[in-house]
């Protein structure tokens, strides 16, 4: 993996913030598009913009094509058995809040959903909506102190009455990598239906939703090299097939009368009004461009800077590293001798360096360690080893700052 010249694709790698060299580690927020990502979706406003699915005219077609390519890449990104199972969608939230809305019409008073203390907001709030509507309870998953979720507990929060479970892949926060396929197989003991958010792992690791039998996968185009704006759920046909439309309107209707409307097949039948099919276009670029690198060199390259990040860190006194699962993803969150951690981040601005700070939309989990939020680097492939040493030193000169 030459990063050098890989780094070159990304013109904002090579800008300076506040007169020092950018040192971009914000890719759990939203990671750079690679300059083809951008030719595309410059490719497609110039050449191909015009309405998907409902054009004989060629301009139409070609838009068209491109989208519904795309949807068979990312069939074949997450070994989904049909591209019906795809639903395009603007971010995880929404495909989340598709599920919570969609699914939750069938849960009744005094069902019961299991979430985890490590989950988004966006993992967290729509269920509390659809269960304020229904009167359904939240049952949520405890962690210990390294940040592994406690699977004795959750065996045990299930009940007659636990009709869904709602889990993170990986940990926006801590990193942790949580034991999915297990927990899915435990649920469909119970013949309970599984989502997966699955924000934090598709850019970084070889995701399978067949081999892990999940109900529902959620994630997101700009968490993966791609445009903002677009998401992706997988749904099994069973459930989505059972399921009510989450939206109304054109391209998801078979007939419509004002009598009765009957709905398009999948996966239109979940894709109301027009797509952002530009964006569609460039995540499929984007998918092309993570497969021609491979997701396993990725997934190899990004432990070993978590590696080499971990020990610069942790050898600066006063660091304490929330997030201590053995199987981690490439995110350290992190406080120094009790250091506000927005007073961290904006120093670090000042030193080129770009952090998330604050309580990552995660405020249960930052209430579970007692701390109203953390400094969070994460990393992506197309970081160096030069640059993590910079961050250390950067850190425990801020942190001398402080006495």
């Amino acid at each position: 993996m030459d990063i050098d010249k890989i780094r070159l694709q990304y013109p904002l790698l090579g800008r300076e913030v506040n007169g020092k060299p950018l040192v971009y580690l914000d890719n759990a927020a939203s990671s750079q598009a690679p300059q083809c990502v951008v030719d595309t979706i410059n490719e497609m406003y110039a050449l191909h913009r015009a309405n998907v699915h409902r054009g004989v005219h060629t301009v139409s077609q070609e838009a068209t094509d491109i989208m519904e390519a795309t949807r068979e890449k990312v069939r074949a990104f997450i070994n989904a058995p049909s591209t019906e199972e795809i639903i395009f969608t603007c971010g995880t939230t929404e495909g989340i809040n598709l599920v919570a809305s969609s699914f939750g019409d069938l849960l009744c008073h005094d069902d019961e959903i299991i979430l985890t203390v490590m989950e988004h907001h966006s993992n967290i709030v729509p269920w509390q909506l659809i269960g304020q509507r229904k009167r359904i309870r939240l049952r949520v998953v405890p962690i210990h102190d390294d940040g592994t979720l406690d699977l004795e507990a959750y065996e045990d929060l299930f009940t007659e009455n636990t009709r869904f479970v709602a889990i993170a892949h990986v940990s926006n926060v801590l990193g942790t990598v949580n034991p999915v396929k297990q927990m899915i197989d435990i649920a469909h003991r119970h013949d309970v239906p599984v989502l997966v958010d699955g924000a934090q792992a598709a850019p970084h690791m070889k995701v399978d939703v067949q081999a892990l039998d999940c109900d529902f996968y959620a994630f997101s185009s700009h968490k993966m090299y791609g445009p903002t704006g677009v998401g992706v759920l997988y749904g099994k046909r069973k459930w989505l097939e059972e399921m009510h439309p989450y939206q109304g309107g054109g391209d998801m209707i078979a007939t419509v009368t004002f009598k009765k409307t009957t709905y398009a097949d999948l996966p239109f039948k979940f894709e109301a009004g027009t797509p952002d099919y530009i964006g569609i276009a460039a995540l499929g670029t984007a998918i092309d461009y993570i497969n021609s690198i491979g997701i396993t060199a990725i997934e190899k390259r990004e432990q070993e800077l978590l590696d080499a990040a971990t020990k610069r860190l942790l050898a600066i006194d006063g660091m304490h590293i929330y997030g201590n699962a053995p199987d981690k993803g490439a995110v350290i969150s992190f406080l120094v001798n009790g250091i506000n951690s927005y007073d961290m981040g904006l120093l670090l601005d000042k030193l080129g360096f770009a952090v998330r700070t604050g309580h990552h939309c995660a405020q249960p989990l930052m209430e579970r360690y007692g701390v109203q939020g953390m400094v969070r680097a994460s990393l992506a492939f197309y970081n160096t080893i030069d640059e993590i040493e910079r961050f250390a030193q950067a850190v425990k000169r801020v942190a001398a700052m402080f006495g």
